[in-house]
């Protein structure tokens, strides 16, 4: 329970603060979102993972982010709204956050470092996808073109 992913803190959309402790021992997929962007109707793939395995102790938590083309434009309210009626979202989201420059959240400066990506270790888009096993470890960072499907094998890997 000492793993550094548990001790950060984020806002929920609702405006609580969240300690990532809430989520020991399971295994949990962290995502930058946005609702204006190609790769969107990730969500409908995000939300089925977590339909599918959240018993089997899934957590998806998402982070609205407005740092790549303007895609988040909108405030708490709109994206809550927008991300349960377009795609019924009901895994943890966020309140907006940055994931690169000086502002980044610590989670994402955290989770960066710990999984780089290529080339070098920014964020280059929405929907990158990290994944943190039930000790609290990052393992693995998904890029935003690969698809909630298509990670379900390696996330059945860690949840069994």
């Amino acid at each position: 329970m000492n793993a550094p992913f548990y001790t950060f803190k984020a806002i929920s959309l609702q405006g609580k603060e969240i300690e990532m402790s809430t989520y020991a021992e399971k295994t949990i997929v962290v995502v930058n979102t946005a609702s204006k962007c190609g790769f969107t109707p990730q969500f409908e793939g995000l939300e089925k993972l977590y339909e599918r395995y959240k018993e089997k102790g899934l957590v998806i938590l998402g982070f609205p982010c407005n740092q790549f083309a303007n895609q988040e434009p909108g405030d708490e309210h709109s994206i809550a709204e927008g991300c349960l009626l377009n795609y019924g979202v009901t895994f943890p989201m966020f309140a907006k956050i940055d994931v690169n420059g000086k502002n980044a959240h610590e989670i994402f400066t955290y989770l960066k470092k710990e999984l780089k990506g290529f080339p070098g270790s920014t964020i280059k888009w929405n929907f990158t996808k990290f994944v943190i096993d039930k000790e609290g470890k990052p393992v693995k960072r998904f890029s935003p073109n690969t698809t909630p499907e298509s990670m379900e094998a390696y996330l059945l890997s860690l949840l069994n």
